[in-house]
This record gives structure tokens, C-alpha cells and sequence, in this order.
């Protein structure tokens, strides 16, 4: 961490202005044009066109803010979500479009005569999606719901040791006989001994051998791009902010789409959520809100030890 950690409050196309730093990332969760009154600030615009107007030279100051292997992501809820799409396709190409991701939320909305509306979307771009930071993330099969067969060596799924795709060149020696069969295997002869002696391989009725693949030896699921696993602000983390959002959710933000030491950077801060995520993860932060009362909840949020940082 270092002297990078700050809260700033003020407008935050002014404040951007007046920054020469570079940014790896960039987490934003504007207003969402709902017409609620928050007590502390409004969401409210006159239409669509206002608000839109309103986000686009932010999202062009932060494209030129942003590092070429940074990121952009966008939180919107599923009203705006396509026309804040077009606006960023505008300033960020649409070939640097890299994700709509959907999120499942606990702040459920009832519509007269719709379906109820229980997500929020999170738009990411990248600055260059040649070159920008991507983590690939995985979710252990035991805490995907997935169950497989269990032997002595462990829980396991299978895979197909024949290879049954037709159109597929496949090396002279993966076409021999195992078991009976003469078939094209996905592994040499050498390799299908190998798995065994080692009882690694599931045998069918017919003799055909699949491999078992063992949960503790594979990394897990890659994540998708529906997340119904974080849904609300727990109640332990539960500031006095009424848009906060779960950390658990920046942090993972945090592992996809950054590196150790990356600053990061949040114009519509709140409660600075993306600020703990990143004292959490090793990332620095710049934090910008034009309400006051965001920072002071950040500050009384954070630990002594967290303090020593910002």
C-alpha cells in the first residue's frame, strides 16, 4: 500500500481533472436513474437522454484515465442497463466490450403486470481487451453443488477416453486397441496404462473406458457470467449507507480484472465498498464522491490496522 490511498470529495469530472494518475481498474456504481430519494443525494433525472448525457463524459474521462491494459466495470440495474451499453460502446469500441454480467440481488422489485425484477447487471470493458488484466477465476466443484462418485482416492467426475468427434486430426498413436476396442483414444497407449495401473480409469458395461477426474486435483468451474452467490450486503459488514454494495463482490472484481499493487479507482465511491476490497487484496485506491457523509463512513469503517494505509 502506499501513499495512492485516497478519499476525495467533490464533483468527479473536476476532481479526474485535476488527477495525473494512471489506473488499472475502474469499479463504478452510478446513479441508476430510479427517482428514489436516498435522504443523503437524489437518483433521479427528467429522462433517459439526461441521464445518459449525464454518464457519458465520466465514462470518456475514465476511458482516457485508464491504463491500456485496464478495466472498466459498470454497475447498472436491468432498466438502464442497455442504454448505458450503447453509450459505453460509443466511448469504449465495442470490440473492448467484454462481459454483461448478471447479478442476483436480495432488494427484490414488484412491477404491476412484469415479472419481478431480482438483478443487477454489471457491464465490463476493457481499455484494450488485447491487453488487458484477466485472472481466470474458478469455483470449487463442492461449492458449485456439483457431486460426483467417491473411491478411496476421492470424490470424482468422469471424462471420455474415446474420442468420438469425427472431424477431429488425431496422431497415428492415439488409434489402438485398449480393452478390446479399437478405437482413437484422447491419450497415448502409454498414457492409458499409466491411468490404469493407477485405477484412475471407469470401465462401462461394454468394456469402454472414461478417466475419473478427481475434484482436489482440478482447479473447479470457470466463472460464469451469472453470479447468484452474492446477493446482499451481510449484515456484519453493514454500514450506514443506503447503496452500499457486498464486498464480497469487489473482491472477486478485485481477483479477475487486477494484479497486486494495481491502483484502482471508484468515481461514485459511497461508502467506499471498492476501498476495503482493495485494502483487503494488496490493490491501491483513489475514491471520489460528492457526498460528504461517503467518506466519513468509509473512514469509520475501516480497522486501525486498515487506517495505517489511507
Amino acid at each position: 500500500m502506499t501513499e495512492e490511498n485516497k478519499y476525495i470529495v467533490g464533483n468527479n469530472i473536476d476532481v479526474l481533472d485535476s488527477l495525473d494518475s494512471e489506473y488499472d481498474f475502474c469499479y463504478i456504481d452510478p446513479p441508476y436513474n430510479t427517482g428514489r430519494d436516498f435522504g443523503d443525494f437524489g437518483d433521479s433525472f427528467k429522462d433517459m437522454d439526461e441521464f445518459i448525457e449525464f454518464l457519458k463524459p465520466r465514462f470518456e474521462m475514465i476511458h482516457e484515465k485508464l491504463k491500456e491494459t485496464g478495466n472498466l466495470v459498470v454497475h447498472v440495474d436491468s432498466i438502464s442497463s442497455h442504454y448505458v451499453k450503447v453509450c459505453l460502446d460509443s466511448v469504449f469500441g465495442i470490440k473492448n466490450f467484454k462481459n454483461e454480467l448478471i447479478i442476483t440481488t436480495s432488494n427484490m422489485k414488484a412491477v404491476k403486470k412484469k415479472l419481478m425484477r431480482n438483478h443487477d447487471v454489471l457491464l465490463i470493458y476493457s481499455k484494450n481487451i488485447n491487453k488487458a488484466v484477466y485472472n481466470q477465476q474458478y469455483t470449487a466443484y463442492e461449492d458449485n453443488g456439483t457431486k460426483g462418485k467417491v473411491d478411496k482416492r476421492g470424490e470424482y467426475t468422469t471424462s471420455a477416453a474415446k474420442n468420438s468427434q469425427p472431424n477431429v486430426i488425431v496422431r497415428p498413436n492415439l488409434r489402438y486397441e485398449w480393452n478390446g476396442h479399437n478405437f482413437q483414444w484422447w491419450v497415448s497407449k502409454e498414457k492409458m496404462q499409466k491411468l490404469h495401473d493407477e485405477n484412475r480409469l471407469e470401465y462401462n458395461e461394454k468394456g469402454i473406458p472414461r478417466i475419473k477426474r478427481y475434484f482436489h486435483e482440478m482447479k473447479g468451474i470457470p466463472f460464469k457470467d451469472v453470479w447468484t452467490d452474492i446477493s446482499s450486503v451481510q449484515s456484519k459488514e453493514k454500514l450506514d449507507y443506503a447503496t452500499q454494495k457486498p464486498i464480497k463482490l469487489l473482491e472477486r472484481l478485485l481477483d479477475l480484472y487486477t494484479n497486486e499493487n494495481d491502483l484502482c479507482l471508484d468515481i461514485f465511491a459511497g461508502s467506499g465498498t471498492l476501498g476495503r476490497a482493495c485494502l483487503n487484496k494488496n490493490r491501491n485506491f483513489t475514491l471520489i464522491d460528492i457526498n460528504p457523509k461517503g467518506k466519513k463512513v468509509f473512514k469509520e469503517s475501516l480497522s486501525e490496522t486498515m487506517m495505517k494505509f489511507f
